[in-house]
């Protein structure tokens, strides 16, 4: 263990910190929208761009300019080694490669290229298209380059089965439900948009096609969910032979009402890339032309999602600005910017007019709880995020807005929809309540990001600090079951799983500003052990990073280069516990200061946002996996899905440094000058 040790001298002048400080909440204040609010880029790999290439072409609505430019930002990301990867300096991905090639061929590129080659030689060393994941091999049979019968059945009448039947639609993930709808129209059509010969990759076959086994691999356990859903799958692909289906137009037409009634105002689907692709190409399956109102404003959306530079078009997977806007004024707000700056009242006023109070998906589960929440993205009514308005509620309550009875309104209402949504186990997922199923991650298919979505400490965290900072104790009944859920989780080693942030440094940073954030002792010795971990793993620039091969191999856990939003984290975590004389602290303190750049932002090209770990389960493991185990991933994470927001790299800095400014001021690190709920309006259990 490393001894904690305390100095007294300060990490640096007290004008240095000052600046770095001002400037930061400066470049922030340059960077607000008219609107009011905060809108960051979400980056993530080149199969966006590669899949929206593959969807125009497949819809008839290609366009040869459009098509050069996503093709140029694809060869933009690809690395020497003639790969694609999952994150920045990720090793190559066998499917992400192979989908960036074919686009690249079928917009025009030669195969003699040398990028070409190196790519095409990456992908024959791997295997080839047969080794490919699951969703790939779909998009390929779209393109008559894979066979639709080495795909994985599952029939539509699936979406027939009531919601007292083991298993729905609605035991999904609100993001994997919203994909496998449209998926279960286009797994029975079958549709195959030939390509010219020239776009054609048999040369990514290791051997001839007709030689090729599409035989979905039969689990190598014989006894398990596996087996079933391989079983149930073999005897699926039999029925379909049948020449009579009663049910099979009813639960195509179902299928199709429901992807229509799921559509948001902005064209997209759940407001992320699979299912608005999905949908968009099942409903031209079934006949609907490009100028059908529901087919051009789903690909008129697609400019809102798209960034145009440079002579490149890359395309987002999802857009983030309810949650920008909230840890920017959370940032600013720590930072000492009065609570009645124009700047945070702006957006104030702009989130009281985001907030959802319409009915969803996730109330299948959760019940007569009401709705009172906000999304993620601009658009997705269908979908409150928990975890977004975790941190919108902890930016109202900090703000004096002009609408001060609306926001008392607002946060009561999101309080008691966060407290309705709280899971069996104490803990709170990001969209659903009781969202765990683990026997859906067996389906044969599910081999790619998440299909569940239980509870995880970050997100319970992050609930908990807003509820300390509403005035809540443990005293109250769901927070001491969301204490024991915390509890529970947490690492021999003292860290925290990052669900939704990398990793472990993302997870223990939410925990225990948490647990500051409820009046807890921080001096237990399981929250020393937390404080251990985390100056144990500071790396010797005084910055702290973790890699997303995190995930999958001990070795990276709390262990990487160091970033400016990772350090931040730490950072967060040192001062929560009342470290800011540590040793430690001053260090990471003065890495920020040291990297700041001369405008005020920081430089992060490192992935340090999560979408999937790819464990399919969506929550830890109870072990790392080994190459001999079912699901195993590598450092590549295939299955995985990782994220750089643009603007971590800038707010979280800017709340570490606000809040050790107050430290050292003698002031607690967090204040809640807004509207702070008292004991007596504290909602029960509903």
């Amino acid at each position: 263990m490393v001894e904690i040790t305390r100095k007294s001298d300060r990490p640096a002048r007290l004008s240095e910190l000052e600046d770095a400080v001002e400037r930061a909440k400066e470049f922030l204040l340059n960077s607000q929208y008219p609107q009011g609010y905060w809108w960051g880029e979400l980056e993530s790999n080149a199969t966006m761009e590669a899949e929206f290439l593959l969807l125009t072409y497949f819809l008839g609505a290609e366009d040869a300019e459009r098509s050069r430019k996503l093709a140029n930002h694809i060869l933009s990301r690809q690395r020497e080694d003639g790969t694609w990867g999952q994150f920045y300096g990720a090793p190559g991905d066998l499917s992400t490669t192979t989908e960036s090639y074919f686009a690249l061929k079928l917009a025009g590129l030669s195969p003699d290229e040398p990028f070409m080659r190196a790519a095409r030689d990456f992908i024959l060393s791997r295997g080839g298209i047969p080794n490919t994941r699951v969703f790939t091999k779909i998009w390929l049979a779209l393109f008559g380059q894979w066979e639709w019968k080495g795909v994985p059945v599952m029939p539509p009448e699936f979406i027939l089965l009531p919601n007292w039947f083991p298993l729905t639609i609605y035991d999904f993930s609100s993001w994997a439900r919203a994909t496998i709808v449209p998926l279960l129209i286009l797994l029975d059509r079958k549709p195959v948009v030939e390509v010219p010969e020239w776009a054609r990759i048999d040369e990514l076959y290791p051997a001839p096609i007709e030689e090729t086994d599409y035989s979905i691999v039969n689990p190598s356990r014989l006894i398990g969910w596996e087996t079933f859903f391989y079983a149930g799958d073999t005897v699926l692909r039999q029925l379909e032979r049948l020449p009579w289906n009663p049910a099979r137009s009813q639960a195509i037409k179902k299928a199709e009402e429901w992807v229509l009634d799921h559509q948001q105002e902005d064209g997209s689907w759940g407001g992320i890339q699979p299912p608005w692709v999905y949908s968009l190409m099942a409903l031209r399956a079934l006949g609907y032309s490009l100028d059908h109102p529901v087919m051009a404003k789903g690909l008129a959306g697609f400019d809102n999602f798209s960034i145009e530079e440079d002579d490149t078009l890359r395309v987002q997977a999802c857009v983030s600005p309810l949650w920008d806007t909230g840890l920017a004024m959370i940032a600013l707000l720590d930072a000492d910017l009065p609570p009645d700056h124009p700047a945070v009242t702006k957006a104030a006023e702009w989130l009281l007019q985001e907030q959802i109070l319409k009915s969803g998906d996730w109330q299948v589960k959760a019940g007569a709880v009401q709705p009172g929440g906000w999304a993620f993205e601009f658009e997705n009514d269908l979908y409150p995020d928990l975890d977004d308005t975790a941190e919108i509620v902890m930016a109202l309550n900090k703000t004096e807005a002009k609408a001060g009875g609306a926001k008392r309104a607002a946060v009561d209402r999101a309080v008691q929809w966060l407290l309705g949504m709280q899971s069996r186990n104490g803990g709170w997922a990001a969209f659903d309540k009781d969202n765990n199923k683990h026997l859906i991650s067996k389906i044969p298919f599910a081999d790619f990001g998440e299909a569940l979505d239980p509870p995880s400490v970050d997100v319970t965290a992050h609930i908990l600090e807003m509820l300390g900072q509403l005035g809540y104790d443990a005293g109250h009944p769901a927070i001491g079951r969301a204490l024991d859920y915390i509890v529970s989780e947490q690492e021999e080693d003292g860290a925290w799983f990052g669900r939704w942030g990398v990793n472990y440094i993302y997870g223990t940073g939410a925990v225990l500003p948490a647990l500051e954030a409820l009046g807890m002792d921080m001096d237990t010795p399981w929250v020393r052990d937390a404080i251990r971990w985390v100056i144990e793993h500071q790396n010797e620039d005084g910055g702290w990073g973790e890699s997303c091969a995190s995930y999958v191999d001990p070795d990276f856990r709390g262990r990487g280069p160091s970033t400016a939003s990772q350090t931040a984290w730490a950072l967060l975590s040192l001062l929560s516990a009342g470290e800011a004389d540590n040793e430690a602290t001053r260090r990471g303190v003065a890495y920020l200061l040291r990297t700041q750049q001369s405008d005020g932002s920081w430089d992060e090209p490192y992935f340090t946002g999560t979408g999937f770990p790819g464990y399919g389960i969506g929550r830890r493991l109870d072990r790392y996996l080994t190459p001999d185990d079912e699901g195993y991933q590598g450092t590549e994470l295939p299955a995985g899905f990782m994220i750089n927001y643009h603007m971590y790299r800038n707010y979280w800095p800017l709340t570490a440094l606000g809040r050790y400014r107050r430290l050292l001021r003698g002031e607690r690190a967090v204040q809640t000058p807004g509207v702070t709920l008292g004991r007596s309006s504290m909602p029960p259990i509903t």
